[in-house]
């Protein structure tokens, strides 16, 4: 069907007088991890049109391509409409459709059996779902410490390093300060990312003026517009860091005030090379931090009020131990002319004079023009300020920091330049947003020790949180991992988020044990978001052979779509799409704040489901109100919440008065954060567009690190448990804690082959090192760094099953920078193969400018899997498409003795997609046109029958001609 078309045979005719839709809804889009608010128009029971909400404090109206394309998501033919079960091989795409009793009970035997057994044997991991406080809760209570969510392979690193340091960090944690700084430096964003807000607030950069400087090895989305792009070599940024900190440092461009009103700078620390206190934090007989006034010559409390503290020299304390300022040892670290430009320009890929420009602009921005508001505050100790004044120089960073080995100490040392400008939480600098900042670190430890895991009972506590010391490792008396990805081991000691890239590999290999059940939800673990792919599926079909039975015994996988990964299963429960349900964006979980407010938000199911689909979240209540699992059940045994995931939202309390959404609490609605249940709750929000935006009152905006006001504000509604300052961990002597255990002290101690690991990458100062795969392969072979980039109007997988997002990207090319590509004899348009040291792929090459020269990088998660998404079989993202995956091995090759490390960051355990090394040369004629590796289709399953054109909404133009 054709719209009119007018006399002059151009334009359409488009009738005004028609109400475009019987209804309009609103609620939260999630067609990415930004959360903007959403108008849904609704016609004939259909959905007519998504808008932005003006009213929404996230995209304030705007909204994007993909948030725009959401109908197509809706009416994919890649949409699940019934639970199935496996009935021919793990593979093969072979299912029956079976009803939801038959599902549920299935799905209860397999878990009671194991919870009845031992409740470590379910491995619970879930994708980027956005409702991880449910899940997290849901293994707690289940008593597995095996649950994990995406963070793990994302940002973990980014999130760690901040809250580790400054109890903050980049994305959902915080932002800069858009309408008041005056220098931007973006650290490897990907475009996909904060999408529309980042958008608004460049939009508001340029303006008025501000300098955007883009550093990524790719200039491509918001490095395409920014007004300096510097092509650094993957995984060389910290390095680039340290040298803007030297050169600071020698200018002398550094807020020394700041730094001891807010850090740890002049802490002294314990200099005993050898013994069990050396690099210890210096205390007194209470355990309160020392530091060395100069005015009474001796060491005393360090948060004491009139304190002059020494930042340099080493001291001798009355018991006889040497100490040094923290300061001091940054000093030390960072004033070698290792770290001068002329030493690391090679290494990082921009000339020595950029480096020296850069930071000398940065000096410019913090101390030339610095911002000063006419707004009284009240400090943590009670002294009362005039004015905030402030550093204007922000940063965000994102996963191009974070998914290196070496991310976790490369975001440390980014986090290291903006305190020492003094730009972390004040004016025109980088502000939180609630319920950040955090104690350092967040008071959560994570459960799962030997004597805490029993046959059907709850963990004491949720499976994830953040490490103080070794006593917090989830290991055996033998130092063996106690969780099947193996964080919170001496492998990966600070995994807050856990490493859900290594469950597969790591069950699959019965290392460091088997399991019984893998459960995972919208987690596409078969394909775009795996390591190794084809040692993945191997893993997933692998059987024993002495019984024939499946390795990993049982999968029960949940999904709205139809994904590589459902072949693999052998229970699907087919989950809801974002318009069809309720969901929580929680503060227990991601919040969706602004700086100066504390937000959270729902969706609401604004279309009725027309498939035999449940909600993921209802139906994991209904699973644990049929396990018996105390939290989803009354004593009586019946469901906690007969309701589904709403009754849920309203009536769950994680603690008296705290529940899922902190707005409109009591029995009234009148409280906010502390408050009885509400049964308006949901329609309260619904009334207010979904959101709930509670603002800060202007004196608690700025330095919540330290601020009375809102430290006060912060404890009485839940956010924190203290109301105490906030101190900047620019020394952690948390890592120094694991440091000490690998030389031999302490009960809790690394086996002889993990020492040396943990010795060398537990500094408790940030410090750059080169990648690992970069130093364990021959650079000569490998002479090429690969990595991806997220297409703005993609996001993971997601986008690429979506009609109208393809029509901007369904194929994928090789993006080489022009000049070397030419050097090498290669051109637009040929076809290459890319080898690295596990594998190979085949792809078609484009050449550009805005490319490292030592760089080659493709878009993300086009490549698809003939039978999967709904795509037709002639799809070009099967043919054309390509993953750098197949490249890319999930552990790292062996070391002495044997072992090996998972691919990831010693610390955190962060997947290190971005440390790909490859060589590149060109297919012969006869292997041109096609990509490989090609994996054999699944057997398509969609009862949707797929249009030869694409005309969606003409069904709506009543008076339109066929």
């Amino acid at each position: 069907m054709d719209a009119p078309i007018s006399d002059n045979n151009k334009d359409p005719v488009i009738d005004l007088q028609t109400n475009p839709a019987d209804e309009i809804k609103t609620t939260t889009c999630y067609m990415c991890a930004c959360r903007c608010g959403i108008k849904v128009y609704l016609k004939d029971g259909q959905v007519r049109y998504i808008e932005g909400n003006r009213d929404h404090p996230v995209n304030k109206g705007v909204l994007c391509g993909k948030g725009a394309s959401g109908i197509m998501t809706q009416v994919s033919p890649a949409r699940l409409t019934s639970p199935l079960k496996r009935v021919g091989p793990r593979g093969s795409g072979e299912f029956a459709e079976i009803s939801w009793d038959e599902a549920l009970d299935l799905a209860s035997s397999w878990l009671g059996d194991v919870r009845a057994k031992d409740p470590r044997k379910l491995a619970l991991f879930t994708g980027r779902d956005q409702s991880q406080a449910l899940t997290g809760w849901w293994a707690s209570q289940f008593g597995t410490p095996n649950f994990a969510a995406h963070g793990g392979f994302c940002s973990v690193n980014m999130a760690a390093a901040g809250l580790y340091t400054f109890g903050g960090s980049f994305w959902e944690f915080g932002e800069p300060d858009w309408d008041k700084t005056e220098y931007f430096m973006l650290w490897g964003v990907a475009e996909d990312h904060g999408s529309n807000p980042i958008k608004k607030a460049l939009g508001k950069l340029k303006e008025r003026g501000v300098k955007v400087v883009a550093v990524n090895p790719v200039r491509t989305g918001y490095g395409a517009i920014a007004d300096e792009w510097l092509g650094v070599k993957p995984g060389s940024d910290g390095l680039f860091v340290s040298a803007l900190i030297y050169e600071l440092m020698q200018a002398g461009k550094v807020d020394l005030d700041y730094l001891v009103r807010y850090t740890n700078s002049h802490w002294l620390v314990i200099q005993n090379p050898g013994a069990a206190n050396d690099g210890l934090i210096a205390r007194d007989k209470d355990g309160e931090p020392l530091a060395w006034d100069k005015n009474q010559n001796k060491a005393i409390g360090a948060n004491t009020l009139e304190i002059d503290p020494a930042l340099n020299g080493s001291f001798k304390l009355a018991d006889g131990s040497q100490v040094v300022p923290v300061m001091s040892l940054i000093a030390e670290r960072f004033l070698d002319s290792k770290f001068a430009p002329e030493s690391v320009a090679e290494e990082i890929g921009i000339p020595a004079d950029t480096i020296k420009r850069i930071a000398s602009e940065l000096a410019e921005a913090a101390f030339e023009r610095e911002i000063v508001i006419d707004q009284p505050w009240v400090d943590w100790a009670g002294r009362k300020h005039d004015k905030m004044i402030g550093r204007p120089v922000s940063m965000h960073a994102m996963r191009g920091i974070s998914a290196h080995s070496n991310g976790f100490n490369t975001c440390r040392l980014i986090h290291l330049l903006q305190i020492l400008l003094g730009s972390i939480d004040c004016p025109g600098g980088f502000r939180y947003k609630p319920p950040y900042p955090k104690t350092i670190p967040p008071g959560i430890r994570p459960a799962g020790k030997v004597d805490q895991v029993k046959p059907n009972t709850p963990l004491p506590g949720p499976p994830l949180g953040f490490v103080k010391g070794p006593e917090d490792l989830l290991v055996d008396d033998n130092g063996k991992p106690l969780r099947i990805d193996k964080a919170y081991s001496w492998d990966a000691p600070v995994s807050a988020h856990g490493l859900m890239h290594m469950v597969i590999n790591n069950a699959g290999t019965m290392d460091p044990y088997n399991i019984d059940v893998l459960f995972m939800y919208m987690a596409n673990m078969g394909w775009n978001s795996s390591m190794n792919v084809p040692d993945t599926l191997r893993h997933l079909t692998a059987k024993n052979p002495d019984t024939g039975e499946y390795v990993i015994p049982k999968i029960i996988y949940s999904d709205a779509f139809y994904s590589e990964t459902v072949p693999y299963a052998d229970l699907i429960l087919p989950d809801t799409t974002y318009l069809e349900r309720w969901d929580c964006i929680s503060m227990l979980d991601r919040p969706i704040s602004e700086p100066d407010s504390a937000n959270d938000a729902i969706r609401q199911p604004v279309i009725e489901p027309d498939r035999d689909v449940r909600p993921f979240q209802t139906v994991m209540l209904d699973l644990g109100a049929r396990l018996g699992l105390p939290g989803m059940t009354n004593e009586d045994g019946a469901a906690k919440y007969p309701g589904g995931y709403a009754d849920y939202i309203i009536n769950h309390q994680r603690a008296p008065g705290i529940g899922p959404l902190a707005g409109w609490r009591g029995e009234d609605g009148s409280k906010y954060g502390v408050g009885e249940p509400n049964q308006n709750q949901l329609q309260e929000y619904i009334d207010n567009g979904c959101f709930h935006a509670h603002e800060l009152e202007p004196e608690m905006r700025y330095y919540k690190h330290a601020n009375k006001a809102y430290l006060d504000w912060a404890k009485s509604v839940g956010f924190n448990g203290s109301t105490d300052q906030i101190v900047f961990e620019l020394y952690s002597e948390t890592l120094q804690k694991f440091r000490l255990a690998a030389q031999g002290h302490g009960d809790i101690q690394p086996e002889d082959s993990h020492r040396e690991r943990i010795t060398s990458f537990f500094d408790p100062l940030p410090f750059w090192y080169p990648t690992f795969e970069g130093e364990m392969v021959n650079k000569d072979d490998y002479p090429f760094h690969a990595i991806t980039q997220r297409p703005m109007h993609m996001y993971h997988s997601w986008g690429s099953q979506n009609a109208w997002l393809r029509q901007i990207t369904n194929a994928n090319r090789l993006y080489m920078n022009r000049e070397k590509a030419e050097a090498l004899d290669i051109h637009d348009d040929d076809w290459v193969w890319l080898t690295s040291h596990i594998g190979r792929v085949k792809c078609q090459v484009s050449l550009m400018e805005g490319c490292n020269p030592d760089t080659l990088w493709t878009w993300n998660a086009i490549g698809k899997r003939g039978g999967a998404w709904g795509l037709d079989k002639d799809a070009p993202e099967m043919k054309q498409g390509f993953l750098l995956n197949h490249l890319i091995s999930e552990l790292l090759p062996a070391r002495e003795g044997g072992y090996r490390y998972s691919n990831s960051d010693p610390v955190t355990g962060q997947a290190a997609w971005y440390d790909l090394r490859v060589k590149i040369s060109k297919a012969l004629p006869e292997e041109a046109g096609t990509t490989e590796p090609y994996f054999e289709p699944f057997k398509a399953r969609s009862d949707a029958p797929l249009p030869d054109e694409l005309a969606y909404g003409t069904q709506f133009n009543k008076g339109s001609k066929s």
